[in-house]
């Protein structure tokens, strides 16, 4: 959890709320997008033998791009994944399902270990839309922070 404990929910919801509700607008796509081929390859007639790169649709550009100026990047993500004993796409699906808001350090974790890996090998972003990770998680935290930012002063979690 890290500081999580030292927090209230209060200070939790204030922290991430703006975030995750800008990237929530990414929401209708994200789900639209699952389990669909966002990348084609392109290769250059003109070049004899040619590597082929992904060219990404826009949105998800965007998407990326936003959350990386977003508070909910956490370049430490890998703890979050050895802790919880994340190792494949179902396990991750099967954590974002249970999470609650304890566990929104290990959500942005998740959504991180797309992004950030994703600058290297970009088809990482395309397989976070396909297998429901980036629409899963962020609406996991979305569902948070509206539940407990609708909860009475002083309401913590434990």
């Amino acid at each position: 959890m890290g500081d999580m404990r030292e927090n209230s929910t209060e200070e939790i919801v204030a922290r991430y709320r703006i975030d995750v509700m800008r990237m929530a607008r990414y929401l209708p796509w994200l789900e639209s997008h699952a389990d669909t081929q966002i990348s084609n390859t392109y290769q250059n007639e003109n070049m004899g033998h040619t590597i082929p790169f992904p060219v990404y649709d826009s949105t998800l550009l965007s998407f990326v791009k936003e959350f990386r100026q977003t508070n909910l990047l956490d370049r430490n993500y890998a703890y979050v994944y050895s802790r919880n004993r994340l190792r494949t796409g179902e396990d991750e699906l099967r954590f974002i399902r249970q999470a609650d808001i304890k566990h929104i350090d290990d959500l942005r974790g998740i959504l991180s270990r797309y992004v950030i890996e994703g600058n290297v090998r970009g088809s990482v972003w395309s397989e976070g839309v396909r297998n429901r990770v980036f629409f899963e998680a962020l609406t996991r935290m979305k569902e948070i922070v509206e539940f407990w930012g609708k909860q009475p002063k002083g309401h913590g979690y434990g």
